[in-house]
């Protein structure tokens, strides 16, 4: 019951953190612009807490899957006076318009960056390229010949290995003969035989990408800190090469190359979150981060409710010079929502699935 508590905590709080990042992107940007923001709302539905602030009401509300900065102008039923005409979202510009809708997705990412830096700051896991054990696979050579984890390979057939990698082509250069493996498991010199077998190799995404041998043991972890100037450019990498990789695995989940059974949905979330803050605030951190970048990412397709319908509009304006006309912006508006629909009852129905062990 505690754990259950807890995990609903951490799912809480990180969702508050990445929903009210996004919103304050909005938000600032909107301000900048000289745009009247009159609501600035983590979650929906019932405002639990409220106060106001000049122009702008801040609320706390009851649902908090998700949040909203109601602009002036941003509905068709909002009544702008002549007074506040200038203030108006709609009155910008297209290009005034595209930068408050980024901002959002925007903030996410710049937000992992920051999170990154703090996660190499602080201390994470990373695999290790020393002989030392990780996993043993169950089913594979290597586990059938008792190899445990922990254990630390130290030659080869009487060759020495220092690091991971000179297994990796050893075991690879072997072909199907049998190796001869000399171990170290504290302090005990132990030695066994393992015939290495063709696996399939797969990207992160599980698609098979060729073959090679293996034993079926994998590298160990540690943990490794950066210093302030190692920091700040790997974050900055990370964060592009994760961004990457999202927009590829998103293409991928579109286009069928990867089962739709991958996509999860917030009992994922909750599930994830728990796992990882019990695992240390590396981990925490890192997933915190791959989040942000899938929110922002996810936000900016151009299905209309999401950020980027609005951005995609709004380049439509730019070029044709003409509004596009609000019955069109609404109509488009519902075919998105019900979009998004199909899309969490697909993700909800697969956690459940995953939740439940079905098959």
């Amino acid at each position: 019951m505690l754990l259950n508590i807890l995990n609903l905590v951490y799912f809480i709080v990180v969702l508050g953190i990445l929903v009210f990042v996004h919103e304050l992107g909005h938000f600032i940007v909107a301000r900048f612009a000289g745009v009247k923001v009159l609501t600035f709302s983590l979650g929906f539905g019932k405002k639990l807490y409220r106060f106001r602030r000049g122009d702008t009401e801040y609320a706390v509300s009851a649902v908090p899957l998700g949040g909203y900065v109601k602009m002036l102008g941003e509905s068709t039923d909002d009544v702008v006076t002549e007074e506040d005409a200038g203030r108006s979202f709609s009155n910008k510009s297209p290009f005034a318009r595209m930068l408050i809708v980024f901002a959002g997705p925007f903030f996410n990412v710049l937000f992992a960056v920051l999170v990154f830096f703090v996660m190499f700051l602080t201390g994470y896991a990373t695999l290790s390229n020393s002989t030392r054990v990780g996993e043993v696979m169950k089913g594979e050579p290597a586990y059938e010949a008792g190899l445990q984890t922990g254990d630390i390979i130290t030659r080869i057939d009487g060759a020495p290995v220092h690091e991971f990698t000179e297994i990796h082509s050893k075991v690879n250069a072997a072909g199907s003969r049998p190796l001869q493996f000399e171990i170290d498991r504290k302090g005990q010199q132990i030695s066994v035989q393992i015939t290495p077998r063709r696996a399939d190799n797969k990207n992160a995404f599980g698609e098979v990408t060729g073959q090679s041998l293996r034993i079926g043991v994998g590298r160990a972890m540690e943990t490794r800190r950066d210093s302030f100037f190692q920091a700040l450019p790997n974050a900055f990498i990370h964060t592009t090469d994760m961004t990457v990789l999202t927009v590829v695995g998103i293409g991928k989940l579109i286009t069928g190359s990867i089962s739709r059974k991958n996509l999860g949905g917030p009992i994922l979330i909750y599930q994830q979150v728990g796992q990882q803050a019990k695992a240390g605030l590396g981990h925490f951190l890192n997933l915190l981060a791959v989040i942000s970048i899938s929110l922002g990412i996810f936000n900016l397709f151009p299905i209309p409710i999401l950020d980027g319908s609005h951005i995609l509009f709004a380049a439509i304006e730019i070029v044709v010079r003409r509004r596009i006309p609000d019955r069109t912006v609404e109509f488009a508006q519902k075919v998105g929502l019900g979009i998004l629909i199909c899309i969490m009852v697909m993700a909800t129905f697969n956690d459940i699935t995953r939740f439940f062990h079905v098959k």
